[in-house]
């Protein structure tokens, strides 16, 4: 594969995921939020990438991405989701092909949250 990794693909997930019109954030894992927590100083600026995890296929066929969304009230989940996975497969797709590396790519979305939305009012 060219100048494409692991690296860069879960920021242009994360950058079609935050697109969708509904996505309040992207959360990270457990393991990153607890790392997060066990550090000295308290940053709370955690890219949007660290809401997506991008792995090989098991046997180097391509690749397999989760992207886990906390989503805003008053929407189907449902319906949020696939619109996710449509987009997120769609910029990851044509990410590759630009970079030479066509390869098939399997996109899972997981709703970790309903972000209620409140009136400043």
């Amino acid at each position: 594969m060219t100048a494409t990794g692991t690296t860069a693909l879960p920021g242009v997930a994360a950058e079609a995921a935050l697109a969708v019109p509904g996505v309040a954030a992207l959360q990270p894992r457990l393991a990153r939020r607890l790392a997060a927590a066990a550090a000295p100083t308290r940053a709370d600026t955690t890219p949007p990438e660290a809401g997506v995890r991008a792995d090989r296929a098991p046997d180097g066929s391509g690749w397999h991405i989760e992207v886990r969304c906390v989503l805003t009230e008053g929407r189907r989940a449902l319906d949020i989701a696939r619109i996710v996975h449509d987009r997120v497969t769609a910029a990851l797709v044509t990410h590759l092909a630009t970079h030479g590396a066509a390869e098939p790519v399997t996109v899972a979305v997981t709703v970790t949250g309903i972000a209620a939305w409140r009136d400043a009012a």
